[in-house]
């Protein structure tokens, strides 16, 4: 078959796939978003409430171990395990498939997720019973991974709200008064 042929036929096939976006190859957000909730369902309908008790542990422990990594890349990188390390050394890139604002504040970063790749799947699958399970677990896990004293308050959902806002906030540890070692001056 000539090279021209070859062409010929590869740009056909992307215009009919321009034309038929189930046909595009996907983002691994997209791939983690569908895995997630048909594991969490298959859970959830043969273990119900137990089910979703154990999808949620995982989710935690999950997100404690990503923490943990997160604080091992900022101190290699030899900053502290404070609030204004966390986001600079965060483990997930992000793409044009989240949309996002962050604000620093003096005691805590707020952020406000209006477009998530994961939860724009599972709203698109009407997986939302299970995006959910990851979606109230992950962020408060991953920030007690980093850091035992910081926080997550973590009060709208884009599943359920339309956007996701975050408040994360160092709370001084009792062994140090203050909070001076983690960055709470």
């Amino acid at each position: 078959m000539s090279q021209e042929k070859q062409d010929k036929i590869q740009e056909d096939s992307q215009q009919k796939l321009n034309h038929d976006e189930s046909l595009e190859p996907v983002s691994p957000y997209t791939i983690m978003a569908k895995l997630f909730a048909h594991l969490s369902k298959a859970v959830v309908d043969r273990f119900g409430e137990e089910g979703k008790d154990a999808i949620r542990e995982g989710v935690r422990t999950f997100g404690e171990e990503r923490g943990r990594d997160i604080a091992r890349r900022a101190a290699a990188a030899g900053q502290p395990n404070d609030i204004h390390s966390y986001l600079p050394n965060y483990d997930m890139g992000r793409s044009d498939l989240f949309e996002y604002e962050t604000e620093y504040h003096p005691v805590e970063i707020e952020q406000n997720f209006t477009r998530c790749a994961f939860g724009d799947q599972w709203k698109k699958d009407g997986m939302e019973e299970y995006g959910i399970l990851y979606c109230e677990m992950i962020d408060p896990a991953i920030a007690r991974g980093y850091n035992p004293n910081f926080e997550v308050v973590h009060d709208k959902y884009l599943l359920k709200d339309g956007n996701c806002h975050f408040r994360f906030q160092m709370k001084p540890s009792e062994k140090e008064p203050g909070g001076e070692e983690n960055g709470d001056q």
